[in-house]
């Protein structure tokens, strides 16, 4: 066996998709009365839920959501605290403390801002909530973050078609994979995680819905 039962803790960042939810529909197939089994037909929107964008999302290059190597998409995290932070605040540099100048190039961050706590609201999508800043998605290219994880629907206002245009194209653009929908991430209590998110492997996709989670260490009884 894995070590992953016996000495971490799986942790699921994913919101459930289901009914009601924007850019999502389902309708009965099959029932195991009629048809010996059931199943059922999905209408995904491609950025629905937790999801991961492909630089093709804004045409940042040609690269479509199954051409992103599996083995980018895990990875240790830092976790950013903003739960503090006024609505509609931008996500500064300064914003990530003692991480600005100690980050390891090649981890992920991953951004606390207790947004997910709005969903079914339709709040969720609106512009109150806090984008990442030019300055900061420059930073992050710079630094060579290999992935970020956001809580709102997307890492910038998605109704200001030149804000969002910019930071994704900065983002992605830079080789910064982009998750945006995370939930749970108060269940991170550490500064620092194993973060995991995979995206269905959906040919020429400008995106995908993703099982987004966290492994944390915990101590093993005796």
């Amino acid at each position: 066996m894995l070590g992953v039962t016996a000495g971490m803790k799986v942790i699921d960042l994913t919101l459930r998709i289901e009914p009601g939810m924007r850019g999502f529909e389902w309708e009965g197939k099959f029932t195991k009365a009629k048809d010996g089994w059931n199943a059922s037909t999905l209408h995904l929107y491609s950025h629905c839920g937790t999801h991961m964008d492909a630089p093709l999302h804004f045409e940042a290059s040609e690269q479509t959501i199954d051409q992103i190597p599996l083995q980018d998409c895990f990875g240790t995290a830092w976790i950013v605290d903003l739960a503090h932070l006024p609505p509609k605040t931008p996500i500064e540099i300064a914003h990530l403390g003692d991480l600005a100048e100690t980050f390891p190039a090649g981890d992920a961050l991953l951004f606390r801002t207790m947004w997910s706590q709005h969903v079914g609201d339709p709040a969720y999508y609106r512009d109150n909530f806090q984008p990442i800043s030019p300055e900061l998605a420059r930073w992050m290219v710079e630094r060579k973050v290999r992935l970020i994880g956001v809580e709102p629907p997307s890492v910038a206002d998605v109704n200001n078609l030149p804000a969002v245009t910019e930071i994704h194209q900065i983002l992605l653009g830079g080789n910064v994979i982009i998750v945006e929908g995370l939930t749970n991430l108060e269940s991170l209590t550490e500064p620092k995680c194993l973060f995991g998110a995979t995206p269905l492997k959906v040919a020429g996709g400008d995106g995908a819905p993703c099982r987004a989670f966290a492994l944390l260490d915990c101590p093993i009884e005796p």
